[in-house]
């Protein structure tokens, strides 16, 4: 069976953690790239990932450059490239600058991988999906943001830590834009199979939901000197394996909507299908007027934020 191709964009921590949680996947050959001014670094982390191949049992051959020819024919790829936040900053500050990066990568990516399928993760997301899209040309399901399955993925981990439960036994979702304004659905979310609605107090769900919202500050503010790439590669990682082993998996991402929740033109974080060619649905809720209220105002600070877009 021939070995699918994965490029990550952007080797910082990020895009380093994707490589290596990747490789142990050993679904397909990586590709990390970064700009020449980074002169051999991505070849550098690429080696030393590829040497822990023996210990971890992977075959995945991994490659770091500074040029996209190498890149040409991915199947996936990951674009994590963009300055991250700092102490006091939020998503929505790095956009103009982060802009400018994203569609410079998405030119050269649609160049040398034109059937690929993007996985953005630079912020702020749900914008710079719109840039990636815009850039492409690419059909819709094929630019799909990383979002919710790391909101979802921090929610899971309050809620299992709260009621003292496995992690495994914990489901959440999360919709809306990746910012302030995302909207956490404590109905949507169980405990092996419960809804917490029926497991924790209004007060403890509240302050999972707030604690939810600013998780990624929460680690900025903790760091000081740069931001979440863990658990952030992790989800990213998720979806790659969804794509690249077709697996048609239901998961939260940002989604170019067209009318679905009565959202059009922005990209917003709802329940996907994710298989070999990207979104293959876009699933559909039964919100309460409180839910839907929260996701239209989500939905409106996409816009507005968009639409600052130099």
């Amino acid at each position: 069976m021939k070995r699918g191709k994965v490029t990550v964009v952007g080797a910082g921590h990020v895009g380093e953690s994707v490589v290596r949680a990747l490789a142990e996947k050993d679904i397909a050959d990586i590709v990390l790239v970064d700009i020449p001014q980074t002169e051999n670094m991505p070849a550098g982390k690429s080696l030393d990932i590829m040497e822990t191949a023996p210990i971890y049992g992977y075959d995945a051959k991994i490659t770091g450059v500074t040029s996209y020819e190498a890149t040409a024919g991915s199947d996936i790829v990951v674009i994590t490239a963009g300055l991250p936040r700092k102490p006091g900053m939020s998503r929505d500050d790095l956009l103009n600058t982060n802009a400018a990066i994203v569609k410079s990568v998405t030119e050269q990516v649609a160049k040398y991988s034109p059937g690929s399928i993007l996985i953005i993760v630079s912020n702020p997301l749900d914008a710079m999906c719109q840039v990636a899209l815009q850039t492409s040309k690419f059909p819709k399901n094929r630019v799909i943001g990383m979002a919710g399955i790391l909101d979802s993925s921090r929610m899971r981990a309050f809620i299992a830590a709260e009621l003292k439960v496995s992690t495994e036994n914990v489901h959440a979702m999360v919709l809306g834009g990746h910012g302030d304004t995302m909207v956490p659905l404590p109905r949507f979310s169980t405990v092996a199979g419960i809804p917490i609605t029926e497991l924790l107090p209004r007060e403890k769900i509240d302050a999972i939901n707030t604690r939810t919202c600013n998780g990624g500050a929460e680690i900025v503010k903790l760091l000081k000197t740069g931001s979440a790439y863990y658990a952030p590669a992790a989800a990213a990682v998720e979806m790659v394996e969804a794509i690249m082993l077709d697996k048609n998996k239901v998961v939260p991402c940002a989604a170019y909507l067209d009318g679905e929740y009565g959202i059009s033109g922005i990209f917003v974080g709802v329940p996907v299908k994710l298989g070999a060619s990207g979104i293959v649905e876009v699933l559909k809720l039964k919100l309460n007027e409180d839910e839907k209220a929260a996701l239209m105002k989500s939905a409106s600070a996409v816009k507005e934020l968009c639409g600052a877009l130099k």
